[in-house]
């Protein structure tokens, strides 16, 4: 972002978040958009992003670089609070703790599991809560409470989760949904769709449709290895299913027609040299949140709401799925949000098969992983174990 601003040195990066602040305020001052207001809040957060690497501190409005902080005190406690930046691409905090997770909560508008909820849970269930739950691994979520409303009065819901194939295996962060899915699927013994979004990760990433798609068939085994009911799970990849599937395209196109350019824009951060497969994909990972996308499953029915766990960094996709739900007549799916499993090297960023050394893959060998806890992982003494030695 601080690249497409036009901000290349330390100064001109200052110069930059100064005139986004401002642009924010008067945003906020006009009663703008959310959208708008929030793509304009996001393109500061990365300009002080790149502004701590480049300078090495954060920024402040009466400091710039190269000069002292008024009252000379650098120390810690005196910078602005620390930003995390979250997207459904990047996870990123410059603090060791990790991300805030109680301020994304505010930032995104969803409300925190709670213990009564999770009690609530309980007693629907008749089964003691998960262990993600109870341990706060899963802390966030839209319209549980509605969801539960719905089962208790004996009316159905389904699960939808789904998985980008970006490698030919998962590691261990990919599986806390899944581990999560099936102990809702085994405790409220409903149908679950997973969608395999190969076609997003050959968009994004520098892959063959083939490879894309290879991906997917080999990380399916993996989600199928999680134990999920054979008779009650449909685990399908976009490439194959966009084509055979009437109701899901249809639906496609119909989220499609409510969700301008420019609100894609506001809640993705895309930019006008993003290609069209980008800018129309968000509608494709929606669609799965209405169950007539899924005739073979749901017949032609319309009512029956989604409850959808995932990673919070998942949400901007259905807060605008959210969005459009009633303007094209169906229920707004329900979300249940979990934190990041943090890489090796600390807290300040996520597993990614991306980086093979910030992650443990499922087909990694006892060899390979003391080898990556040895030479990656941060331990809380020094930066490795080889370090303390």
């Amino acid at each position: 972002m601080a690249d497409e601003q036009g901000c290349v040195s330390p100064l001109e990066l200052f110069n930059c978040i100064a005139a986004q602040g401002e642009r924010v305020k008067t945003l906020k001052a006009g009663q703008a958009l959310k959208d708008e207001v929030d793509c304009a809040v996001k393109i500061l957060q990365s300009l002080k992003m790149s502004y701590r690497a480049a300078v090495g501190e954060d920024y402040k409005a009466d400091c710039p670089p190269g000069s002292l902080a008024p009252g000379g005190d650098s120390g810690p406690g005196t910078t602005e609070a620390e930003e995390d930046f979250v997207d459904p691409w990047t996870v990123q905090t410059s603090s060791a703790k990790g991300i805030d997770y109680d301020k994304l909560i505010v930032r995104f508008g969803s409300s925190k599991i709670d213990k009564e909820l999770i009690n609530r849970i309980e007693k629907a269930t008749g089964q003691r809560p998960h262990r993600f739950l109870r341990r706060g691994i899963f802390f966030s979520h839209r319209d549980m409470n509605q969801v539960l409303d719905a089962y208790e009065n004996k009316k159905p819901f389904y699960l939808y989760t789904g998985r980008g194939p970006s490698s030919e295996a998962m590691h261990v962060g990919h599986l806390i949904p899944f581990i999560f899915t099936k102990w809702l699927q085994d405790v409220f013994n409903v149908p679950l769709v997973i969608q395999m979004t190969d076609d997003e990760k050959y968009l994004w990433k520098d892959l063959t449709l083939d490879q894309a798609y290879g991906y997917a068939v080999e990380n399916a085994k993996d989600i199928i290895a999680c134990g999920f009911d054979i008779n009650k799970t449909f685990i399908f990849s976009d490439l194959d299913y966009m084509g055979s599937s009437t109701g899901f395209y249809k639906n496609v196109v119909k989220i499609q027609k409510h969700v301008t350019f420019n609100q894609v824009k506001g809640i993705f951060g895309f930019t006008d040299s993003d290609s069209i497969g980008k800018i129309s994909f968000p509608a494709i990972q929606a669609a799965p949140s209405f169950s007539n996308s899924f005739p073979h499953i749901f017949g032609d029915k319309t009512d029956i709401q989604c409850l959808i766990p995932c990673a919070i960094d998942q949400d901007p996709y259905f807060r605008m799925t959210r969005d459009v739900a009633p303007r094209i007549g169906y229920p707004k799916p329900a979300l249940l949000h979990s934190t990041f499993f943090p890489a090796l090297q600390g807290a300040q960023t996520k597993m990614s098969a991306s980086d093979p050394n910030s992650s443990i893959f499922l087909i990694d060998t006892a060899k390979q992983i003391k080898t990556k806890v040895n030479k990656h992982a941060f331990s809380g003494g020094r930066d490795t174990i080889e370090g303390n030695t």
